[in-house]
């Protein structure tokens, strides 16, 4: 499960995240030696969408952050208070050093799979661009493979 591995069944295990964030081979970044990594859609691409249907004074919820520069880019657009949570505290730490001197930005490790620290209604907006995907590959593709 090391960083330069891509199995897709590994992706719901924080494991993988873990070594994927850390590994040398990606810079310690994740995103293949690049930094940050966006996976799906740019900020650019998405801003359109967002724009329209989450206001800027929205309290945004970011799913499975990873190091995505998504909440930077929404931030430097007008948005005043996201959360970012994801499974591994590797990425999390690099994204608190890389944004400290933005605090309308948090970042905090959490799965998913229990949102208990959050009370109702606490936020207006959440946005997952690929949490869910990595949850149900991970769970349902095993299962999927012993039923054929």
């Amino acid at each position: 499960m090391g960083g330069g591995n891509c199995n897709p069944k590994d992706f719901g295990a924080a494991a993988y995240w873990e070594a994927r964030y850390s590994s040398p081979s990606t810079g310690g970044k994740g995103g293949g030696g690049g930094g940050f990594f966006d996976w799906y859609q740019s900020y650019s691409a998405l801003r359109p969408l967002l724009r329209a249907c989450v206001p800027t004074s929205s309290r945004v919820l970011m799913l499975g952050c990873g190091n995505s520069l998504l909440s930077e880019d929404m931030v430097k657009d007008g948005y005043q208070n996201i959360v970012n949570i994801d499974i591994s505290s590797v990425v999390i730490e690099q994204m608190k050093e890389k944004h400290m001197d933005i605090p309308r930005l948090t970042y905090m490790q959490l799965d998913v799979r229990d949102m208990s620290f959050f009370g109702d209604g606490s936020f207006d907006c959440i946005i997952d661009k690929g949490t869910l995907d990595a949850m149900m590959v991970s769970s349902c593709r095993s299962a999927n493979y012993k039923s054929t």
